[in-house]
């Protein structure tokens, strides 16, 4: 088992990350680490980046043929964040 980072269990900085406005910051890294728990390494690392703007998750990928495949399977992907980040409540899914 991957060990996760730290910040996913600090409160500490979860309530930083709420007073200084960098909370879908801190969540757009947390989707990433999942999808690095959930693809395996060859897919991840065609996984440019990951941010979230106003309940919008955009995920920007290196490969056509693994864009094609998060587009193709965009709703669930999109239920998929939404079971593991329910306090989320992630309304589009983009992929770039």
């Amino acid at each position: 088992m991957k060990k996760k980072r730290e910040y996913q269990s600090s409160e500490l900085v979860k309530s930083f990350a709420r007073i200084y406005g960098f909370e879908d910051k801190l969540l757009a890294f947390e989707v990433k680490d999942f999808l690095h728990d959930y693809l395996n390494d060859a897919l991840f690392n065609e996984i440019q980046s990951v941010n979230l703007s106003k309940k919008i998750l955009e995920i920007k990928i290196k490969s056509p043929l693994l864009k094609n495949d998060f587009r193709m399977r965009k709703t669930f992907f999109l239920n998929k964040f939404n079971e593991q980040f329910p306090e989320a409540d992630f309304t589009d899914l983009q992929i770039l």
